[in-house]
């Protein structure tokens, strides 16, 4: 049987942390930063965790990385 492929687009977004959770990055951070306020960009600054419902779908999407 050939090996899984990784869908390489869900590689680049999440990443798995030691505990299995799966890690990404929050959005709104690439342009247009002169009309958003600081706190909004302080909000959005930091990685937050995918919901555990999702988590099935990036499992999927990446075989090797749990």
């Amino acid at each position: 049987m050939p090996k899984m492929k990784t869908r390489k687009s869900a590689a680049k977004r999440y990443s798995v942390t030691g505990t299995g959770k799966v890690k990404r990055s929050r959005c709104g951070l690439r342009h247009k930063l002169e009309v958003k306020s600081q706190k909004r960009k302080n909000r959005a600054g930091g990685p937050a965790l995918v919901h555990q419902s999702e988590h099935e779908k990036v499992r999927r999407m990446l075989p090797y990385a749990f």
